[in-house]
């Protein structure tokens, strides 16, 4: 996989190249966005990024990264951004909340996403959507920040999986490594100095296509899913240089929650505990 030195601005090397540009005029909001973080993630970050070359020339295409921390998804995106495929994420409807981020997100046409509610569906038709409408649609499949301990991507959920196969689209794995050295996960504290390196790298697409027409059932979406996980996991491996356990994180049967800070949990008692009931 040959390397690809940043783009717009000097890479890990000191390379200077020009930032490739989207081929469709982005939202007023999207540009207004992007203005504000590129230039910091510029001043305060170094990049090693490789595999653009796997990012398609054309047509609509999901992209799957392992999650690592609440600032990866901007160096992921300065990443795809760079390279000419502005990303159009889906992200947890409780982000589209807070005031005027909420409103920079809508107006910038990225996604909500409704967890654990009737209008989880709504996210899919509106991914399914952006992929037939040509854009590039990240969905993280782990579906939150890793719990792994030693922070390898864990058992994924089936949402990539889902688009991919309705769509015929290809699915993109990406593997991170980096941001959590500025912002731990669930940290509140980024640590900016000394200067972190982000280390996206792109692979290959994700071949599907002997699942192209099954049944969109357990089984299939599973074997779909696992393959994406396998090669996210596999472009991480490289990125360390060191080999993943042989047994995937499954926070399912961890014990810990699927959602929020699992520390945070653990510090909170357990229902009736409080006042000395049993």
């Amino acid at each position: 996989m040959a390397a690809t030195a940043a783009t717009g601005g000097r890479g890990k090397g000191g390379s200077l190249v020009r930032r490739k540009r989207p081929r469709n005029r982005l939202p007023l909001a999207y540009r207004f966005a992007a203005g504000l973080l590129r230039p910091l993630m510029m001043l305060l970050t170094r990049h090693e990024w490789r595999g653009v070359e796997n990012l398609p020339e054309t047509g609509g295409f999901v992209v799957s990264p392992n999650h690592l921390s609440y600032i990866d998804p901007i160096a992921f995106a300065h990443f795809l951004y760079d390279n000419g495929h502005p990303p159009y994420f889906l992200a947890k409807e409780e982000v589209f909340r807070i005031p005027l981020i909420g409103r920079l997100l809508r107006a910038a046409d990225q996604i909500p996403v409704y967890r654990g509610s009737s209008q989880a569906i709504e996210a899919f038709r509106a991914a399914v959507v952006a992929i037939e409408a040509g854009k590039c649609v990240p969905i993280f499949p782990e579906g939150t920040l890793t719990r792994d301990p030693g922070m390898w991507p864990m058992t994924g959920r089936t949402g990539a999986a889902r688009v991919a196969l309705t769509t015929h689209c290809p699915v993109i794995p990406v593997a991170q490594w980096g941001p959590q050295e500025i912002l731990e996960p669930y940290g509140k504290r980024p640590r900016f100095f000394p200067r972190k390196t982000m280390h996206v790298w792109a692979g290959p697409a994700v071949d599907l296509s002997d699942l192209y027409g099954q049944p969109l059932d357990r089984a299939t979406l599973r074997e779909a899913t696992d393959r994406i996980m396998d090669a996210i996991t596999g472009l991480l491996e490289q990125i360390r240089g060191e080999q993943a356990p042989a047994q995937r994180f499954d926070v399912r049967s961890s014990g810990l929650p699927e959602t929020g800070n699992p520390r945070r949990a653990r510090r909170e008692p357990p229902a009736g505990a409080a006042g000395g009931q049993a």
